[in-house]
């Protein structure tokens, strides 16, 4: 087939791929094209064919024929960096920091080499014994999680100018931790911690604690020691507090996450890659991919024998990709191919929805998430048992959760939901399961490799939106003056009926049809579920509270919240470059 040209590139996708992904000569000039980019992806990937009896020809142009129609992107760093040099295809990382000045500059060491080769790292802080806590070897006292955090958040910093992408870390601490007060303040002043997403790990028995306003024990994790008891209502709202005011930190319900950990044999999951949605054993990497399922549309439904095809394709891709990639350390390229977990995913979501004429918050709404995801579900476990009947289980299939009656699987894992930042704006849709934002909105990301913290905006009005508008003949220049000043459509009375109701953005949202949407999603996925709650600027501290256990109830791994203009540099907003939320 012929792959379509650059022009379906909108002018912001164009910007993020010459500013992040092409390849430039020693002059710093770009030398790479969109489809160039595609194609050393594509051919690079499908070497691993070989490896298997496969046709890798004929794989690379099935590929590059996928991503050429930007119906699937793998994760940044395969973009970024197949077929050259660095050839580090990942984007999750998990590293352990254990109780130990070697073991803890280790993991800033590996955390250096991922970041300069474009991935993000999780880390557990939880092993670390509490500040103030001995120190025998040197008579002295221990720092604590905080301050060692710190220092791995300047080695991000330090390394952010010469890497492939801002660096990102996610850090975790049990809510049993003695330092679980100063840890979920830690970032209240904004300066703090600028590379890192904070999250709380708590279980079923904090959160039945918290129902019954129980108490907590606080414990020494160097001793096992109770050393304090705490209110459990008083710290779910203390996170609550911080969430509302700053945006972090989330909570991980890590019961949830074990309970279908694949491989429990090899250990307890115990944090996951930065944005939420890859709970990962140490050591662990894993690539990610996503489906814009709004390009599989036809005729008011969806071409499913076209997406079953994509889906086969993508799990094939990933899986060639954990071969291909080349790891920043041996302990991560033997658990990584010991598991071969991959993470298929979904982004345009919310432009299906529209295209379909169908209301994010509706129970419709909901059933078609259900069906989806249960869809592409099925369609990647039976892919990655084909491959495993060609290729072979993953190495530590024994012992696993399907050892004794499952299915064989080439893959410990198939999906995930991934936020999709960039790649959805190269492929020119919603990101990950988000409704839209906002139909006109402002993007700011962090594209400028000589001022590495200088935010660049990108101002974009929906497309989806405006062809239907257009096509309908109530698209105006007064609309987009109006979605430019912040409005909504449902506030726009020249609008017909259904398209007040469909066309609704993340603020219109109630945050329990953002946490139903979420859990709907997480039912038919093997990972997590990328998903920020979102809350207007008048939400209660009481609301946010109200969330996190609604998202437990619900079968939820984790929850993120966000509340509007809590942070002065979040990446999207709506209103217009003068408006005053600068």
């Amino acid at each position: 087939m012929t792959a379509p040209s650059t022009k379906a590139l909108t002018e912001n996708a164009r910007l993020v791929l010459e500013r992040r992904y092409l390849q430039r000569d020693d002059a710093g000039r770009v030398v790479e094209t969109p489809q160039g980019m595609f194609r050393r992806v594509a051919e690079n990937v499908a070497q691993a064919e070989d490896s298997y009896g496969g046709d890798a020809a004929a794989f690379a142009e099935q590929s590059y024929d996928l991503l050429s129609r930007l119906q699937f992107l793998p994760n940044s760093p395969t973009l970024m960096n197949a077929g050259l040099d660095i050839q580090q295809l990942a984007a999750c990382f998990v590293l352990p920091v254990e109780d130990s000045l070697p073991e803890i500059f280790d993991a800033i060491k590996y955390t250096a080499l991922i970041h300069q080769s474009g991935g993000g790292t999780g880390f557990s802080f939880s092993h670390l014994r509490p500040a103030d806590d001995i120190v025998h070897s040197t008579r002295g006292v221990a720092s604590g999680p905080v301050s060692f955090m710190q220092v791995f958040d300047a080695a991000t910093e330090a390394i952010k100018k010469g890497g492939a992408r801002r660096g990102a870390n996610m850090a975790i601490l049990a809510i049993d931790h003695p330092d679980i007060e100063p840890f979920i303040r830690a970032k209240a002043d904004h300066k703090t911690l600028t590379n890192f997403n904070l999250s709380v790990a708590v279980d079923d028995n904090f959160m039945q604690a918290e129902q019954h306003d129980d108490t907590v024990p606080l414990i020494n994790p160097r001793t096992g020691e109770q050393v304090a008891v705490r209110s459990a209502r008083a710290l779910l709202e203390l996170i609550a507090e911080q969430a509302w005011q700053h945006g972090d930190p989330g909570l991980v319900f890590l019961d949830r996450v074990n309970a279908l950990n694949p491989t429990p044999q090899l250990g307890q999951i115990e944090s996951t890659n930065p944005c939420g949605e890859q709970p990962l054993l140490p050591y662990e990497s894993c690539n990610l991919g996503s489906l814009d399922v709004s390009k599989f549309v036809r005729e008011g439904d969806l071409d499913w024998d076209r997406l079953a095809d994509a889906v086969r394709l993508a799990i094939q891709f990933l899986d060639n990709v954990i071969d291909r990639s080349r790891y920043p350390a041996p302990e991560i390229k033997r658990m990584t191919r010991s598991t071969r977990k991959v993470g298929l995913g979904i982004m345009g979501f919310a432009d299906l929805l529209l295209l379909l004429r169908v209301p994010y918050d509706s129970e419709e709404g909901l059933a078609w998430a259900d069906r989806l995801m249960h869809f592409v579900q099925t369609r990647a476990n039976e892919a990655s048992e084909s491959l495993a009947a060609m290729r072979g289980v993953f190495p530590t299939w024994q012992g696993s959760i399907f050892a004794n009656a499952g299915p064989r699987l080439r893959n410990a894992t198939r999906t995930t939901i991934a936020p999709t930042g960039t790649i959805s704006i190269i492929a020119g849709c919603s990101g990950g399961i988000e409704p839209v934002f906002a139909f006109h909105l402002l993007r700011r990301h962090y594209l400028d490799e000589n001022e590495p913290r200088r935010l660049l905006e990108l101002s974009e009005t929906h497309d989806g939106l405006r062809r239907v508008a257009t096509a309908e003949g109530w698209w105006s220049r007064r609309l987009v003056h109006h979605l430019e000043e912040g409005g909504t459509l449902r506030e726009w009375v020249d609008a017909p009926d259904w398209a007040r109701t469909a066309y609704v953005t993340a603020h219109e949202v109630a945050p329990e049809w953002h946490v139903r949407m979420q859990a709907t999603f997480q039912r038919h996925v093997d990972n997590g579920v990328s998903k920020t709650i979102n809350f207007p600027a008048t939400a209660t501290r009481e609301e946010v509270a109200a969330a996190y256990r609604l998202a437990w109830r619900e079968g939820c791994k984790g929850i993120t919240i966000y509340r509007d203009g809590s942070r002065r540099d979040q990446i999207l907003a709506r209103a217009a470059p003068e408006a005053d939320w600068r």
